[in-house]
């Protein structure tokens, strides 16, 4: 059978015969077209059109393809996220988890918006290209809300950086060349558009060798009356596109999403991977936010997944109507695309406004003085349809409600217990703790990233109050949470962080994803603020396969179930399914985006050691639970016991916390995370440039104590006269440690000792990374 029937119009245009395709043509034609549906989904697109009487063209097939890609409709992870992390309820919610990003109260007059998507696909074909339109869609993202971008976020998952070439799966890249390329291609994009880059986190592991992670995430700031919806308003409403031009780059990149990576990936799916153009970005932002200031637009929505496409509809839907579209008006960078080309590139860069008929000449102006090229291409109609035209032909007519909607699946789920197939092994009690804690901090997962971080800029915008390293210039350490003020006149400020357990959710999904909210949490009170709320960006393996699907669903009941019972709500997020190839899937990664407030910046705490003689206490009670830890994956050691987060003594300590802050009877403070408090002692110390006498006595092994990863603990430096007060602000268990002061750190426990001078925890800590990256 000939699934194309060419028609008789001067441009490339073809009919798709699905009237008479039988079930191997129906998934011939998918895969041929490369629209990605499933058997199933083509017989209810042929359905739809048995009813209409007639084939749909290529055009239209496309746009149905791109609308109910995975990674569009959400259809197998909807009907699992509107039962555990959607409709937090919470004062400070204004627009959550309906828009293209999440819009939450700062203050009586402003709003913050807040982002996190991934980019994983394409930059695991062209590392440098795919992680910098990744930052490029999501500043777009935020703009498109009215909001000015403030910074940038990075959370990164490759595999071993030390693999042997030999060892790679065959089509894959190496995890050194695969990290050095996404950090360039984040910070050439990000540094170029004026935007730093302030958290994120780096995480080694063999999972991510064959399919790496790069999600990346935008905070911005808008004054409430100017914020703006990704919706039309009302019939003649004329689209206008604006910014870059439209190319054959990011040709079905929503369906190449929404697969397994294969070995031949990168021959067959380069197209699928955008070019990005910082430089034609800038001044779309600034056109954009200008017009909305004026209140010259109706909507504004950018390209994203699916191009036109999805925008055109998307828009038009959200306000109850439709769209017509004149696709011969849309500005290319090659002229001899076809139609269907057009329709669903993703080429970066473009914005789509809705403009009231009498607006659009001083829309064209304001475009025209910014240097950015903007056309009118269509606009709104009173019914629920799509309709394209090319050169007066009318090329497609779709039902918006059928294009869009897309199907939902209830997919069968396992529930597999990897905590009851684990073999214990408990490792020997070290005979030097000292080596251990050294060899820890040379860890990939802990050393130093100062080599990714000093390729951001963190300065641009003057709004960074705390930067990702803190403490003395020079010897600086990680900071727990980064800090911007984003208002003039105003001393408010937002906190930022991002975090995941990838090794604590592949053992037990739920506590892994309770871990980590309790871990955001920390890191955002250990500088003085409060939880506000959550983004989240769900990288997963393939859901058709029950297991993987069953670790999804777990993951989201411990995300929803932590923030449900904390009241802060998931206010906007992403899901990335069909993260594994051939050699497995990647290990569950619900990366959090977690934002703050803090209402005096100048009252904000870092993580070094301030001051000699100095006390220094634990709040928080260790546990032996070590499962999932980075000392237990270091040594061999094989453990179910994974830590469980008690989400009641969570929110008090999260609370007796922030009243110690508020009242200043704290000087310094870290969380303690990987590692465990061994390494947070470490980096305390470095970053103060100041060494600890510490003494434990402890009813648990002294290396469990110093590495177990126990959530809900933090290490707080205090001034000898506030002691008395600082303990009466705790009913959660809290113990005097010891006091700061020397070059060296020093630690008894049960009579082993550490005790390793500071140059020599610096060089460990601080070269490890950079010298396997070549510098």
């Amino acid at each position: 059978m000939k699934h194309y029937i060419e028609r008789d119009v001067p441009f490339e245009l073809h009919e798709v015969n699905i009237l008479g395709a039988e079930d191997e043509d129906l998934e011939e034609i998918s895969r041929e077209s490369g629209v990605g549906l499933s058997l199933d989904e083509m017989k209810m697109v042929k359905e739809h059109f048995e009813e209409l009487d007639r084939n749909p063209t290529d055009l239209e097939l496309e746009a149905i393809g791109q609308a109910w890609s995975e990674h569009c409709c959400y259809k197998s992870s909807k009907p699992i996220l509107k039962d555990t992390v959607f409709d937090i309820e919470a004062p400070q919610n204004i627009y959550v988890i309906e828009e293209d990003a999440g819009v939450v109260e700062f203050d009586d007059e402003h709003a913050y918006v807040v982002a996190l998507e991934s980019h994983n696909h394409p930059s695991a074909i062209e590392p440098y290209g795919g992680a910098a339109t990744g930052i490029g869609g999501i500043v777009r993202d935020v703009t498109c809300m009215g909001a000015q971008p403030l910074a940038f976020v990075d959370p990164l998952f490759f595999g071993p950086l030390d693999m042997d070439y030999e060892e790679l799966p065959s089509g894959t890249k190496h995890p050194r060349y695969l990290f050095n390329g996404v950090v360039h291609g984040i910070s050439d994009y990000g540094n170029r558009l004026g935007i730093p880059t302030l958290a994120g986190m780096v995480y080694f592991d063999e999972s991510y060798t064959s399919n790496c992670l790069v999600n990346v995430g935008c905070i911005g700031i808008a004054k409430k009356e100017e914020l703006i919806r990704s919706r039309v308003k009302e019939p003649g409403d004329v689209f206008i596109v604006a910014g870059g031009r439209t190319g054959r780059d990011g040709i079905h990149g929503v369906t190449f999403a929404s697969d397994e990576l294969r070995e031949d990936s990168e021959e067959e799916d380069i197209g699928a991977v955008q070019l990005g153009d910082p430089i034609t970005k800038e001044p779309l932002i600034h056109a954009s936010l200008e017009l909305n200031r004026k209140n010259l637009l109706q909507g504004m929505k950018d390209f994203g997944g699916g191009g036109l496409s999805c925008v055109a509809g998307e828009m038009a839907l959200a306000g109850g109507y439709g769209a017509e579209v004149q696709l011969h008006k849309v500005p290319l960078k090659e002229d001899d695309m076809a139609p269907w080309e057009i329709w669903v590139s993703e080429s970066q860069e473009r914005m789509m406004y809705a403009v009231k008929e009498e607006d659009v000449e001083r829309v064209l102006e304001i475009c025209k003085k910014w240097d950015v090229e903007a056309t009118r291409i269509g606009r709104v109609i009173d019914e629920k349809r799509v309709k394209v035209y090319y050169e007066d032909e009318k090329i497609m007519d779709l039902d918006l409600e059928f294009q869009t909607g897309g199907p939902t699946y209830c997919r069968p789920t396992e529930i597999v217990e990897y905590t009851e197939e684990v073999e214990e092994e408990e490792p020997e009690l070290p005979e030097d703790h000292e080596k251990v804690l050294l060899e820890l901090l040379s860890r990939d997962n802990i050393n130093s990233k100062e080599w990714v971080i000093r390729q951001y800029d963190h300065e641009v915008r003057e709004n960074t109050i705390l930067k990702p390293l803190q403490g003395v210039l020079g010897n600086q350490g990680p900071g727990d949470a980064s800090v911007i003020k984003p208002l003039e006149g105003s001393f408010k400020g937002i906190t930022i962080t991002t975090d995941v357990l990838p090794s604590l959710t592949s053992l037990d999904p739920k506590a892994g994803a309770m871990n980590t909210l309790d871990e955001a949490i920390r890191n955002l009170v250990s500088v003085g603020s409060r939880p506000h709320s959550f983004a989240d960006c769900l990288n997963f393996g393939n859901p058709e396969i029950p297991e993987r699907l069953g670790d999804f669903k777990r993951v989201a009941e411990g995300l929803g179930e932590a923030a449900r019972s904390l009241n802060i709500p998931f206010v906007s997020g992403n899901v990335s399914f069909y993260n594994q190839t051939e050699y497995g899937a990647v290990k569950p990664t619900p990366s959090i985006l977690a934002c703050g407030l803090i209402e005096d910046v100048r009252e904000s705490i870092t993580m070094d050691l301030k001051e000699e003689s100095n006390p220094v206490y634990l709040v928080g009670e260790t546990k032996g639970a070590m499962g999932g830890s980075e000392y237990y994956r270091m040594v061999g050691g094989n453990t179910g016991k994974v830590p469980k987060v008690d989400i009641e003594r969570l929110e008090t300590s999260m609370e007796e916390m922030l009243k110690a802050h508020s009242e200043g009877l704290i000087r310094s403070c870290h969380d303690i995370s990987l590692g465990g408090l061994g390494v947070a002692l470490s980096e305390m110390c470095l970053a103060g440039n100041m060494g600890v006498k510490i003494e434990i006595a402890t009813e648990l092994r002294s290396d469990d104590f110093l590495f177990s990863e126990s959530p809900t603990r933090w290490l707080v430096e205090v001034d000898e006269e506030d002691v008395d007060e600082f303990e009466k602000t705790f009913s959660v268990p809290i113990n005097r440690l010891g006091v700061t002061g020397g070059k060296d750190l020093h630690i008894d426990i049960n009579s082993e000792v550490i005790d390793v001078e500071l140059e020599k925890i610096r060089e460990t800590w601080k070269t490890s990374l950079a010298e396997k990256m070549g510098e």
